[in-house]
């Protein structure tokens, strides 16, 4: 279970503090894939940023026993001027994976880049860095998994490589999606969050939310 309680996250601007979120409080259980939904500026891709730790509450606190991945987004940052086995290595010492030949390889095989992973990846094209950026999501075994944006990755054959994997962490590990593709939530997610006028409400029904979404 990821709880989160009474969370606020703002932001200091000179007519004041800019809240991104105010006084959330929600549970996302750990045996369902979760979409979260809302209009642009409602606070989805900060409160991924929370649950993953790369970011911390201006007040409240977020609590899990899960082990749960960094937000998995096309722009995912990695440094530009290190080459992309360089990058997977950074990735696995900052998890604690000290051998990290397998992870690098797979994600190698998985990327389709070739000779191209031994170079910066700042040399990639933006078709090339989503396929690395999803290829080194899928090389660590997490408890859940975040994903912001990042199920349009590739070409057609590429985007059901992607299902596919996505599919088969499903099987030990569950998800929590950002998107605005209806398609794409309904295809893989079976409850949702509603960001709206400040507010978090969790659905069991994904159709159900994807109504009241559709009508803000």
């Amino acid at each position: 279970m990821i709880r989160i309680e009474n969370v606020s996250k703002y932001y200091p601007t000179r007519f004041g503090p800019k809240y991104a979120l105010k006084n959330l409080n929600i549970n996302i259980p750990d045996d369902r894939d979760v979409a979260v939904l809302g209009i642009n500026g409602a606070g989805k891709s900060t409160l991924l940023r929370l649950i993953g730790g790369i970011d911390f509450p201006s007040s409240g606190r977020i609590r899990s026993d899960r082990f749960v991945s960094w937000p998995l987004a096309l722009s995912s940052g990695f440094h530009g001027t290190m080459t992309g086995r360089e990058n997977v290595r950074f990735v696995c010492r900052i998890h604690g994976v000290r051998d990290t030949f397998e992870i690098e390889e797979f994600v190698k095989e998985f990327s389709e880049l070739g000779d191209n992973f031994e170079l910066p990846v700042k040399s990639y094209s933006s078709g090339m860095r989503s396929k690395y950026s999803f290829a080194v999501s899928m090389g660590f075994d997490f408890d859940t998994y975040l994903m912001d944006e990042i199920m349009s990755v590739g070409d057609e054959s590429f985007k059901r490589k992607c299902t596919a994997a996505i599919n088969e962490k499903r099987e030990t590990a569950n998800i929590i999606l950002v998107s605005h593709n209806v398609v794409t939530i309904r295809e893989h997610c079976n409850a949702a969050i509603l960001l709206a006028y400040g507010r978090a409400e969790f659905y069991e029904s994904v159709d159900r939310a994807i109504f009241r979404y559709q009508s803000l």
